[in-house]
């Protein structure tokens, strides 16, 4: 007797949604921007690797590196919540000019980079920044304020400009610092001339990790003069680099990459270091009393750690009360840090403080109501000819008249020439200044073999000055200007 079979199934099934959601949300963090929706970087590396490997039998394409200007005043001055918005209003304003071969990504902080494809002739790419460069100068309206900014845009072509996406985009990216640097709001197109100046920046960037480490430096120290009667009333500490070419390198050479590398902290407090140090020749060489200056950028004068060690360091010394501490109008004018917890702490230990190269930064006499500086330097640009600039003149004794109101003294820097003397002297009330027509920046071991020098004088008449001998000095002739 036949059996009569039977077939069963039997299966289990499992509600998978929750982590197939979490996977598309892991997938989409791993690829786009949080704050505003945009590809990535690693999204967009992927996506122009990808379209290289099908651009092998020709076509172009490009990419547009966007650096938003000033874009940390806005988040000062306004708040981080309205930066923010302003970066989604960015990314939708760029967006508008985005077609579907195109993409749109978000790199980091204020970066974007505009990857166009395909791009159908020179014309037409300039055309496109033309329109990006026109479009983000336009005002955002963002919570009651009318924020304006601008972009710097740098641009590298495919293929002639690079081979792949590293290239291309470390190519845009020279461009657009090229751009920032000649004028804000603007636009460069990568060159092979800028290839090697990144070239030669990376070499310095190489050196200068390599000095700090070594500790390649020394310091030189500039007078300040009082101008009614010739006497030194104190000195600028100035950083100098000796390369491995015997050759000095001043701060204008260097400094400015340190900040941005975030490696002017060694410096700064070896300056510090040094200017302690050197107190008691200075004051056996010129007399006891006299006030010393040491330069602080704006990004550390607002960064409470550094200070606070900085201000260890010269409260430990017994010279705090004779230390000038020198930051640009930047310190001030962000709403950082500075005037609020670390001016105070200046304060007590009797530093004080100037404000350095005024009239190249913000240049508005009414900030200086809010600042609570005790010294004020006019920059050399304002100095130079001043005898034969009458609008300069102007500019000098409106800021002079401020600056004597709100009870800050008042130095010249960069005074080189007679004239210059003369029409301080004769048409100003400014007191104090700095600059080669008193003294050039000097080492202490000239100031040491001046002494040495004027014992053997003492001891052995007839021998050749020491004055000459230092004057002499391969160190001195190659210092040039701060």
């Amino acid at each position: 007797m036949a059996v009569d079979e039977e077939t069963f199934l039997v299966s289990t099934s499992i509600d998978i949604t929750e982590r197939k959601e979490i996977e598309s949300d892991l997938e989409r963090r791993a690829y786009s921007d949080d704050l505003t929706g945009l590809a990535n970087r690693a999204m967009l590396q992927e996506h122009v690797e990808t379209v290289l490997r099908s651009k092998d039998n020709g076509g172009r394409f490009a990419l547009a590196f966007i650096d938003l200007d000033n874009f940390k005043h806005i988040n000062d001055y306004y708040s981080h919540a309205v930066g923010d918005e302003l970066l989604v209003k960015v990314a939708r304003r760029i967006g508008d000019l985005v077609r579907p071969t195109d993409m749109l990504a978000r790199m980091s902080g204020d970066e974007f980079v505009l990857f166009v494809d395909p791009v159908e002739g020179n014309d037409h790419i300039y055309a496109i920044i033309d329109s990006l460069l026109q479009k983000l100068k336009q005002p955002f309206h963002i919570e009651g304020f009318e924020v304006f900014t601008s972009a710097s845009i740098g641009v590298s072509i495919y293929p002639e400009h690079g081979s792949n996406y590293e290239e291309l985009r470390r190519n845009a990216d020279s461009a657009m610092y090229r751009a920032k640097s000649s004028a804000k709001g603007a636009a460069a197109f990568f060159n092979q001339k800028m290839g090697q100046s990144v070239t030669a920046r990376m070499e310095l960037e190489q050196r200068l990790r390599l000095a700090i480490r070594d500790c390649q430096f020394c310091c030189a120290f500039q007078p300040k003069v009082d101008i009614r009667n010739q006497e030194v009333v104190g000195f600028e500490t100035l950083i100098r680099w000796l390369d491995n070419d015997a050759e000095i390198q001043t701060p204008s050479e260097f400094i400015a990459l340190a900040t941005e590398l975030g490696l002017i902290d060694p410096i700064t407090h070896f300056v510090l270091a040094e200017a302690i140090r050197s107190m008691p020749l200075l004051d056996d060489a010129f007399g006891a009393g006299k006030s010393i200056a040491v330069n602080v950028a704006a990004k550390q004068a607002g960064d409470v750690k550094f200070m606070r060690s900085f201000i260890e360091t010269l409260k430990a010394s017994a010279y705090s009360d004779r230390f000038i501490v020198e930051v640009t109008e930047d310190a001030f004018i962000a709403k950082n840090q500075f005037q609020t917890q670390v001016l105070p702490k200046l304060r007590d230990i009797g530093a004080r403080v100037s404000i350095d190269d005024f009239g190249t930064g913000y240049s508005s006499l009414s900030v200086l109501a809010d600042i609570t500086a005790d010294e004020i330097k006019i920059d050399r640009s304002f100095i130079t000819a001043i005898h034969q600039r009458p609008r300069s003149q102007s500019i000098l004794k409106a800021i002079e008249s401020v600056s004597y109101a709100l009870g800050m003294s008042v130095v010249a820097e960069g005074v080189e020439t007679f004239e210059e003397l003369a029409y301080l002297q004769g048409a100003t009330r400014i007191r104090f200044a700095q600059g080669y027509h008193f003294a050039k920046p000097f080492f202490l071991e000239e100031v040491a073999s001046t002494k040495r020098g004027e014992a053997e004088r003492a001891a052995t008449p007839g021998r050749e000055p020491a004055e000459s001998r230092a004057a002499a000095s391969p160190r001195t002739a190659k210092t040039g200007r701060e």
